[in-house]
């Protein structure tokens, strides 16, 4: 049987089932940030555990020029070691029929004679390449659905020298390369970077590398001390040209899908408490002009015998109700986008299987987290009545104490009509409230700023990396690094109008107890093609002594200029050298480090030597240049500048679009809550005067101008307030996701301010006008009734 109380709770619920629900889509949208950020952290946390654990992802691995197999057993015999692969992977040129533009790609062998220990091969379709048929490869899928190749379609291959015809027999997964991004590329580029297995057996004997490998993948134990074993397994193949093992931290795939996991969880950090945080403000201004009301209800309950607990948890199950609405609205929701941006992740990363993971309690810390946040709102409220005694209770309230301040001054100018100065008193008589609300329209123009200046920050990156630094057409990477007359055969080719060498290799980069794996490039002293930019966006003359740091490199090492970083060459049998740090670049992708190409020839100490060019090619002749790239063995790989950024922008504007989307309709239900429930306050408390202005003669719009009028000084109160708030989540969301590969520029245009508050203002437009609506409609009988 439902209890007197229950039922005033259900009569209260049917009267402000519009506030109610307004503030219920507020808590669902911390709730749905929540169960999509973390839920999709967990999901692409618990696929991702799943591949590597199924497929034995490896956690060491280390490259060498070329080593003899025999050394496996010794290898083995490092402390931790669990299982060992010993393969042969070679950069490659591809050229697909159909395709203008040359492709780059990795050949990797895999054991003729028994199945792979270490990066198991998932087979999608077909069957892995036997051992006597050498021109068999079974491909990345991803390569496959971009070329729609099936099996039995073939491509060409420039490799050991020599263009081979190869025939695709399988399509394959692998934990290795959940994320394949090709040489020079931002994003990775299915058609122009492929990856491919073949037999040992064939591999080796197109490289000269039998009875050899230049590879190795470790699985070490669970608890494996990894700084050991990568000491040991350099020292192993340190005589062999060994470039230094690296864990798998610092593995391409595993280290952007690592950076996916820090942008999902610094959504979870940003997003959701300014959800919670609005949803109490509002629990909290509906459930004081409710108390307030019921004020001698309440004092007659306490009369009759109720209790101070009963009464307390009758308005606290009535911000429950309210906050299960959200959960239930926001979890389907939630559940609903989760799913989506788990597909979403099946575009990007390459994965056999994808698990979503519906816990149940992530739907538990949503729902108590929002709970616990309306309660927190209600509790003053709530306090506030059950303190008070019956015979006190059932008195009416006292006046407020009101002076006549500043609205007196203003009205004895004369600048103001008498409607606008009553609209202005009851502002400044409620500061408090007033405050309250403007900070709550501002957080929903701080959300969309936070959302839409990303735009800003992409145009930015852009302009930075693709026009103002790299002003290259194409870079050129050759197959092992070579005498500096190799940049006068690059002219020679068909089309190069100019070439600029470069060279670069791998090192570890040492400050006190910090240390990075990276690649330091050597470039002409005054190079103009790819430009290293200062603080400024000005071009340095690079260094013959000293190196030129990205500034986050220099920020995570702790480094400043006129410092010495300690650099160990891995190419040069690890050997230590000491530069002072004479610059920091603007460096947004990667970390990177300069010298001229001449100071970096002198550290190597085996010559003038480069590794590539970047040149600019003639717009006319593309075809005559990408085939004649094409059938050049000596030229491993080549970057393609403009269909880089045109990918970049494609893949980073489709992440955009549905996190603005989303962004956006979260920011209107913002505005609209605030906005709607403080009219609606406002209307509630001061029904009697705006129905007393009627009967004095005054028309429907200018009695309703009363109430807009507060609405509308509130809204443009906080434009400037969502601004700055605005800019500071800005700068938490690119602290947030700020990696080793790559970060966002804190860049907000004047228009996206512009844009913000003009969606701000048309939400708060349309709720004001609802409310409107309600006070056209005012019945003045009822509503000029003296209470009893």
């Amino acid at each position: 049987m439902i209890s007197a109380l229950d039922k005033k709770l259900l009569r209260d619920l049917r009267r402000l089932w519009a506030q109610s629900l307004a503030v219920a889509l507020v808590m669902a949208c911390g709730v749905s940030t929540i169960i999509i950020s973390v839920g999709a952290y967990r999901s692409l946390e618990e696929t991702q555990r799943a591949f590597y654990d199924r497929y034995r992802f490896a956690t060491v691995f280390a490259s060498v020029v070329r080593a003899p197999r025999y050394l496996e057993r010794e290898i083995k015999e490092i402390s931790d070691v669990s299982s060992i692969e010993l393969r042969i992977v070679k950069p490659v040129l591809l050229s697909v029929l159909g395709q203008t533009e040359p492709a780059s790609g990795i050949a990797i062998s895999i054991p003729d004679t028994r199945p792979l220990r270490v990066n198991k091969l998932y087979l999608r379709k077909g069957r892995l390449p036997e051992p006597a048929r050498r021109n068999e490869v079974a491909v990345i899928e991803t390569f496959a659905r971009a070329h729609n190749f099936e099996i039995g379609d073939g491509f060409d291959v420039i490799m050991g020298g020599r263009r081979l015809s190869l025939t695709i027999v399988g399509t394959v997964l692998s934990p290795e390369h959940i994320y394949s991004i090709g040489p020079g590329d931002m994003v990775p580029d299915e058609k122009r970077y492929g990856i491919f297995f073949m037999s040992q057996k064939a591999l080796s004997a197109l490289f000269d590398l039998e009875s050899a490998f230049n590879d190795v993948n470790l699985i070490t134990l669970r608890d494996a001390n990894l700084d050991n074993v990568v000491e040991r397994l350099n020292r192993i193949l340190a005589p062999y040209g060994g470039t230094g093992a690296y864990t798998r931290e610092e593995q391409t795939s595993h280290a952007f899908l690592d950076s996916e996991f820090t942008q999902l969880s610094a959504m979870a950090k940003i997003i959701p408490p300014i959800f919670l945080g609005v949803a109490a403000y509002l629990v909290n201004m509906i459930l004081s002009r409710l108390v307030a009301l019921e004020r001698e209800q309440v004092g007659l309950l306490k009369a009759i015998g109720y209790s101070n607990f009963a009464i307390g948890w009758h308005y606290s199950k009535l911000i429950i109700v309210i906050a299960l609405v959200g959960i239930v609205i926001g979890s389907g929701f939630g559940l609903w986008v989760g799913r989506g941006l788990t597909r979403l992740y099946a575009t990007f990363f390459s994965f056999p299987f994808l698990i979503f993971k519906q816990s149940l309690d992530l739907f538990a810390i949503a729902g108590g987290l929002t709970i616990g946040a309306a309660l927190a709102g209600g509790a003053k409220a709530i306090y506030s009545i059950v303190v008070l005694p019956p015979a006190v209770a059932m008195r009416p309230p006292a006046p407020a104490n009101y002076r006549n301040f500043l609205i007196g001054q203003l009205q004895r100018l004369g600048l103001f009509s008498q409607l606008s100065i009553m609209a202005l008193r009851h502002l400044v008589r409620r500061p408090i409230r007033a405050a309250m609300t403007t900070v709550g329209i501002s957080m929903s123009v701080a959300l969309l700023i936070t959302s839409l200046f990303s735009y800003d920050a992409i145009d930015s990156m852009v302009d930075t990396i693709f026009f103002r630094a790299d002003r290259q057409d194409a870079t050129i990477l050759l197959a092992a690094d070579a005498a500096p007359r190799a940049i006068y055969s690059i002219k020679k080719l068909p089309g190069i109008l100019r070439a600029e060498p470069f060279r670069q290799t791998p090192i570890i980069l040492t400050h006190e107890n910090r240390s990075k794996r990276m690649a330091l490039f050597g470039l002409p002293k005054s190079t103009e093609l790819s430009r290293i930019l200062d603080p400024q966006m000005e071009p340095y003359r690079l260094p013959t002594n000293g190196i030129i740091l990205s500034e986050y490199l220099a920020e995570t090492m702790q480094l400043n200029v006129g410092d010495t970083a300690r650099i160990t060459l891995l190419d040069k049998e690890r050997r230590e050298v000491a530069l002072p740090v004479i610059g920091l670049s603007q460096g947004l992708v990667g970390l990177s480090a300069y010298t001229s190409l001449e100071g970096l020839n002198r550290l190597l100490r085996d010559g003038p030597r480069i590794s590539g060019a970047h040149v600019t090619l003639d717009g006319a002749d593309l075809v005559l240049i990408y085939r004649e790239i094409k059938n050049t063995p000596e030229i491993a790989g080549v970057a393609l500048r403009d269909l880089s950024r045109i990918q970049f922008q494609n893949t980073i504007e489709q992440n955009i679009y549905t996190q603005t989307t989303i962004f956006v309709l979260l920011a209107v239900i913002i505005a609209f809550g605030v906005v709607y429930n403080s009219a609606r306050i406002q209307l509630s408390e001061r029904a009697r005067e705006l129905a007393s202005l009627r009967v004095f003669g005054f028309t429907r719009p200018e009695v309703s101008s009363v109430l807009m009028l507060e609405l509308a000084i509130l809204v443009f109160a906080a434009q400037p307030i969502g601004w700055v708030l605005g800019y500071g989540f800005s700068w938490s969301v690119t602290q947030g996701f700020s990696s080793d590969l790559f970060r966002i520029p804190l860049l907000i245009n004047s228009d996206t301010y512009a844009y913000a508050s003009l969606v701000v203002f048309a939400s708060a437009l349309i709720s004001a006008l609802v409310v409107r609506r309600r006070i056209d409609r005012l019945d003045l009988i009822s509503v000029l009734k003296t209470r009893e």
